[in-house]
């Protein structure tokens, strides 16, 4: 059963593709697929290719994209196409703020984030309930793959996942980009709550974007909802998928990301939503290992570069150690 219609205009659903016709072809199926789908403004913004060795593979996706414009999946489709390329970073902070200026709020979804039936029913009840709301910043479609036994269905956190989201005007105008003011004036205390108390690093990536080794977006927006200290809507069960982590995406490298239930629907919000302690402590249980992993390599590739021989003597001697006699 659908939640109720409300009277406030539906938002509009802001997409954004550069290269990969294969995966939005599977995003706009799945979001076809959505309750409320064919009453849904799309916008999709396609970047223009950094090269010839793009052009093929930009025009197919706009191919794809004009095939939903007359496929009667949507209310209304429009494609918002780039002659230049602008860039994964520039392309999203662009189109979200005409949106917001535009709408006042909206759902943003990439190329490569599948979504469930009930995801677009989850974002506009979670954009309506929590307008009025100054805590709430953002919502999530996706979270961490966790056992939810015993934990609410949805919650108010601190972290930012931008994986299918949602947000409104009011708080999208405080997005700003200014890594070097971040660097200099967060101490270690600030960044390691950034760093959900240090089990994840965020703040790694703004580093990279201060240092000029990446441009990025999310880490800013995730900034700037965590200096007002504000708050992100999540589900504890996630209604998006990234299906990008195959080596394809701009940012991300490869990545196992488990199964989404792409039938699951939205049904209602309970009467109390609040913070989850216990949902905090198992998604950062979740993190922490894969980041430990992470700083043993970066260690072992660093002794490797340096002192190669000594280096394989003393991993040998190790793992002798390890087995049992």
């Amino acid at each position: 059963m659908r939640p109720p219609e409300t009277p406030k205009a539906r938002p509009p659903v802001v997409m954004f593709a550069y290269r990969r016709p294969d995966h939005l072809r599977r995003t706009l199926a799945a979001l076809a697929a959505n309750d409320g789908a064919s009453e849904t403004h799309v916008i999709l913004h396609s970047d223009g290719p950094r090269g010839a060795a793009d052009a093929a593979a930009v025009k197919a996706v706009r191919k794809v994209a004009q095939e939903a414009v007359g496929s009667g999946a949507f209310g209304d489709f429009a494609i918002v196409a780039q002659d230049r390329n602008k860039g994964l970073a520039a392309n999203i902070v662009d189109g979200v703020t005409a949106a917001m200026a535009a709408h006042g709020r909206a759902i943003v979804v990439e190329d490569d984030i599948v979504t469930a039936r009930g995801f677009l029913d989850f974002m506009r009840a979670g954009l309506d309930r929590f307008e009025g709301d100054p805590r709430v910043w953002h919502i999530s479609g996706w979270f961490y793959d966790i056992d939810p036994a015993g934990l609410p269905d949805y919650a108010l956190w601190q972290v930012m996942n931008c994986w299918g989201w949602a947000s409104w005007a009011d708080r999208w105008q405080h997005y700003r980009e200014d890594p070097q003011r971040i660097v200099r004036d967060w101490d270690r205390a600030t960044r390691r709550r950034y760093n959900l108390d240090g089990a994840h690093d965020f703040f790694c990536q703004i580093e990279d974007n201060a240092s000029g080794r990446k441009y990025t977006w999310d880490c800013f927006w995730y900034a700037a909802i965590f200096e007002a200290g504000g708050l992100c809507l999540t589900p504890t069960r996630a209604f998006a998928r990234n299906i990008g982590l195959d080596g394809t995406g701009e940012n991300c490298g490869p990545a196992d990301m488990p199964a989404l239930d792409t039938s699951r629907r939205f049904e209602s919000f309970p009467p109390e939503i609040g913070e989850s302690p216990e949902m905090v402590a198992r998604v950062k249980a979740k993190v922490r290992l894969p980041m430990l992993n992470r700083a043993k390599r970066g260690v072992k590739l660093t002794l490797m570069s340096v002192a190669p021989q000594a280096t394989e003597r003393l991993l040998g001697a190790y793992g002798k150690l390890q087995r049992p006699s």
